[in-house]
């Protein structure tokens, strides 16, 4: 196993906490944790940090928040930590400056069986739409959004009864599963990334 490999992580919900968390218990160095920065919130106007850094901080991690990605200050920091592939789970959209720096890429997880619902709200869209399944699906970011070569998927019905919440809890769950999953793949170059046929 290359467990030993360097990791750096950028996400901000609650449902990039559990992907984080399954990828740093499995063993892997994470070196760095990427979030925004921290903002007035509630009546108090008190500054609130997001459940990724709240996660980050108990496992002492290295956190970064930049107001801007393409600040040469963040970059050449985050060039240091020297990482050898990016994690990225409910965050922004990076500059080419970022997700081409690591050495084997950056990868996303998505809500969705991509090309399906790419963008934002995957899981909202397939409730609204009627689906019975759904998933998420591990890609390699480029230039545009979601449409990057993947890489793996797990999927999962969505009951009749179910709503967004319910969905949400068991994507992100396996969500983590993939994100670990696909490190190892990555790692071990045992995959071989798929260009997105959109359907027409």
């Amino acid at each position: 196993m290359n467990r030993n490999k360097k990791i750096v992580f950028m996400g901000t919900p609650q449902f990039a906490v559990e992907s984080l968390k399954h990828v740093h218990e499995s063993g892997y160095n994470v070196v760095g944790v990427i979030c925004p920065p921290d903002r007035p919130s509630g009546r108090g106007h008190k500054l609130q940090s997001c459940d990724v850094k709240k996660y980050a901080l108990t496992q002492g991690l290295t956190i970064l928040q930049p107001e801007k990605l393409k600040n040469p200050e963040f970059l050449s920091e985050l060039k240091a930590l020297n990482a050898d592939l990016f994690i990225v789970v409910a965050f922004r959209m990076l500059p080419k400056e970022v997700w081409s720096m690591p050495k084997y890429g950056t990868f996303n997880i998505h809500g969705s069986l991509l090309p399906q619902y790419r963008g934002a709200a995957p899981i909202n869209w397939a409730i609204m739409n009627g689906e019975t399944k759904t998933g998420v699906t591990s890609f390699f970011i480029d230039e545009k959004i979601d449409t990057g070569a993947t890489l793996l998927y797990k999927e999962c019905a969505i009951g009749a009864n179910e709503n967004v919440g319910d969905v949400h809890d068991k994507l992100m769950v396996l969500g983590a599963e993939l994100a670990t999953e696909t490190c190892d793949a990555v790692f071990n170059n045992s995959i071989e990334p798929k260009t997105q046929i959109d359907n027409a």
